[in-house]
């Protein structure tokens, strides 16, 4: 089962009911019957559900107890102090079960992020659990790594006889297997309880705030009434032919988007070769140029390089080779705080930022560092609050402030510098589909209206699509391609490579006899913005 819907709805609530925390940690007004597995979790407690539901949480690094993957799969066992014989055998089951065997005396922390997702299901796998429940399991990682932990999650299913609870924002990632329910919530009410093939074929995940697969959205732009008999669900099984012409008539009436016109070179990365360790390259004479006001978008395979990649440029890490140069000058003389003057950096979580309790004093704490006079500061903090639609909260504290707002604070102390360059690390991880399209209408106006150049590192395959004008692939420290994002995602090789996912639009091309299915993705998204800007329905 899938539960969905916008951040707030109650989602996390429900997971917490399931699997014991309320009441167990949060404690709060409780009406109504909860079983599970017909136990009562409120009598039960934590330690109780613990036996009946595995939790695998969004972050697993907050999950991880051991010093290797071992300790770590065995820690339930040694608390149920069961003998050392069996504790071996049931961690080398849970191992096998998600493909860790081979890496049982490692380190958590060594891990790749679809490893470490592997540990913690093996982790409440060992306790022979009933219901296995993930709260947002594909947030941090690549599409491919995405892809492959749904088909373990479906195949462990199958061989342990479990219920798989998935509360997820990326729809799409989640239906590469076969769904029985999607459950949307809406505050705190369940707006629907449908099977997949019936809710894709209304409008109503579009109204609650959650973006559809990006292949039922053109067939609705293509005008297309969808039917559950043809199986939506998935689209390399759909039922294509009542729809095929529909598709085809739309193709050829839009048009190709015009080009963006750009300015003249900002960044120059030239040959750069990086290593943590001497001999094990993580960057390999990688170079490209990026032109001022472009949008372009960083991609790859969890450690591929992308944020190493980031750390070089804003000068926290040094390269071992090769230049960057910034409006034509080698940038290797200036010191980080030299450096962020030019270039600014925007890390994935605003609380890894935030350091001032009140939003104008952290607004303006890159000015104040940088001795700018108090006048000077408060003007150029307010004008930055009002660009970034902050000015009525401006003597709030950044504590009140929702996720969305905080990493806009975040963007708006940078931005206060009046910076040429900036960088974001995943800006819309764990957003719904509102905070999403917020937060990248938000950078969007910035490009277009301030000129700014913006370079984003991101798992997301739609961002890369719908907003940025180029993609700088990388896998295993080389830079794969730099192209337009549509070829990038209708390249079957290159997108394997670079562990990305081929997306929905070009099966939908193809199956559809479509012979251009690049220009088919970019006329799609092309009609997704007019749509949006423009508030016309479909």
């Amino acid at each position: 089962m899938l539960i969905t819907g916008p951040s707030g709805c109650g989602k996390s609530t429900i997971a917490h009911c399931i699997n014991g925390l309320i009441p167990g940690s949060f404690p709060g007004e409780i009406k109504g019957k909860l079983l599970v597995d017909g136990k009562e979790p409120k009598k039960a407690g934590v330690f109780g559900m613990s036996k009946k539901v595995g939790t695998v949480l969004q972050d697993t690094d907050g999950q991880f107890i051991g010093l290797t993957v071992a300790e770590d799969l065995a820690f339930a066992l040694e608390n149920d102090a069961l003998p050392q014989e069996e504790i071996f055998q049931k961690v080398n089951r849970a191992a096998d079960i998600v493909e860790m065997r081979n890496f049982l005396d490692h380190a958590p922390g060594e891990l790749s992020g679809g490893q470490k997702q592997r540990v913690s299901m093996g982790g409440v796998l060992v306790d022979d659990v009933k219901i296995l429940l993930f709260d947002e399991p594909l947030a941090n990682l690549d599409p491919a790594t995405g892809k492959r932990t749904i088909d373990l999650i479906e195949r462990i299913r199958q061989k342990q006889d479990v219920t798989v609870v998935i509360i997820e924002h990326r729809l799409e990632d989640v239906l590469y297997r076969d769904v029985d329910r999607i459950v949307v919530m809406r505050e705190g009410e369940i707006a629907a309880d449908e099977s997949p093939d019936r809710l894709l074929c209304t409008d109503l995940l579009e109204k609650e705030g959650v973006r559809e697969p990006l292949y039922i959205a053109a067939l609705k732009h293509a005008g297309a009434v969808l039917k559950p008999e043809d199986h939506p669900q998935h689209i390399e099984t759909m039922n294509l032919l009542p729809y095929r012409e529909q598709v085809r008539s739309w193709f050829a009436r839009t048009k190709e988007p015009a080009a963006k016109t750009l300015g003249e070179p900002v960044l120059e990365v030239r040959d750069l070769t990086f290593s943590y360790t001497q001999g094990t390259p993580v960057l390999s004479h990688v170079s490209f140029g990026i032109r001022e006001g472009e949008m372009v978008s960083i991609v790859g395979k969890n450690g591929a390089g992308k944020s190493t990649l980031s750390a070089l440029i804003c000068g926290f890490l040094q390269p071992d080779a090769g230049k960057i140069l910034l409006e034509g000058k080698d940038i290797a003389p200036l010191t980080v705080k030299e450096r962020g003057e030019k270039i600014g950096l925007v890390m994935q979580s605003p609380n890894q930022m935030i350091s001032k309790p009140m939003i104008m004093d952290e607004v303006g704490l890159g000015l104040f560092v940088r001795g700018v006079p108090e006048k000077e500061r408060t003007e150029r903090v307010l004008k930055t609050l009002k660009i970034c639609g902050l000015y009525p909260y401006r003597n709030w504290p950044v504590s009140a402030l929702s996720f969305g707002q905080k990493k806009r604070v975040s963007i708006a102390s940078i931005l206060v510098m009046n910076p040429k360059i900036l960088i974001l690390d995943e800006p819309t991880a764990g957003q719904d589909y509102r905070h999403y399209t917020e937060i990248m209408e938000f950078l969007k106006k910035l490009n277009e209206q301030m000129g700014l150049t913006i370079l984003m590192i991101t798992h997301d395959m739609h961002l890369m699509l719908e907003y940025t004008d180029r993609a700088l692939v990388l896998a295993d420290g080389t830079l794969l391609a730099d192209e337009k994002p549509a070829a990038v995602l209708s390249d079957e090789e290159l997108s394997e490579k670079a562990y990305l996912k081929k997306t929905s639009l070009y099966d939908l091309a193809v199956r559809c006899g479509i012979d251009d299915p690049t220009a088919f993705s970019e006329r799609f998204i092309a009609c997704e913005r007019a749509l949006r800007e423009g508030g016309q329905n479909r």
